[in-house]
């Protein structure tokens, strides 16, 4: 995680625990005049518009007086939903059993890109099982992570 984002998750984490809600994740994409500051919530009931808009105004009252993003941006607060990407160990922890697909910062094994069966962690590493083979592949080569949904 960037300094940049775990400043913000920093900043963020507190307003959102403080409305009885779980900030899933932050992801900022930087693009000039269209960068988005994207946060993702979770409730034990799930997340509601309401829930959403109350995050919303909260840190953007938060994000206007401490200013860490310099450039003009939108923000976006929204649920996981199905294909819930996956940030931290503790979230593929939560979702062994379940299908993902990953794409990798750096390729491991010449491969950037798998999906298959996550099988829990070890250590720092995430275990996911492709076509009957184990890869155990390092947290920090991970760029993005989601949940197949299942239907």
């Amino acid at each position: 995680m960037s300094a940049k984002l775990k400043h913000l998750q920093e900043l963020i984490e507190p307003a959102v625990a403080a409305l009885d809600l779980e900030l899933w994740g932050v992801e900022f994409h930087s693009a000039g005049q269209n960068s988005l500051l994207r946060i993702y919530i979770d409730g034990p009931e799930g997340v509601s518009v309401d829930d959403c808009a109350r995050v919303s105004h909260q840190v953007s009252g938060i994000l206007d007086v401490e200013d860490p993003i310099t450039e003009h941006y939108t923000l976006e607060v929204s649920s996981p939903g199905m294909d819930r990407p996956l940030y931290t160990l503790k979230h593929f922890e939560a979702y062994r059993g379940h299908k993902v697909q990953i794409k990798l910062r750096v390729p491991f094994e010449g491969r950037r890109k798998f999906s298959g069966l996550l099988n829990g962690v070890e250590g720092d590493e995430v275990l996911l099982i492709v076509d009957n083979e184990e890869y155990l592949l390092p947290i920090d080569y991970i760029d993005r992570a989601n949940v197949v949904p299942q239907v």
